[in-house]
């Protein structure tokens, strides 16, 4: 029998406004050429880009995340 297939993870939370000058999403910290393409890259490119995630945050200045 056909199963469908394994949902995509995405780092998604639906908090999708882009920042300016880094061009990150806040909610996510994608850029927007990855959001775009997200579920036609290969499941190695959106680990690595979800690895690199966290170090991100810091491009975008704090008092634009609500952290003061």
């Amino acid at each position: 029998m056909n199963q469908p297939p394994a949902p995509i993870r995405t780092p998604c939370i639906k908090v999708c406004v882009v920042d300016g000058e880094s061009g990150l999403c806040l909610g996510c910290f994608r850029r927007l050429n990855e959001v775009a393409t997200w579920a036609r890259l290969s499941e190695t490119d959106r680990e690595r880009i979800m690895a690199e995630l966290p170090s991100r945050r810091a491009l975008i200045r704090p008092e634009k995340l609500g952290m003061l």
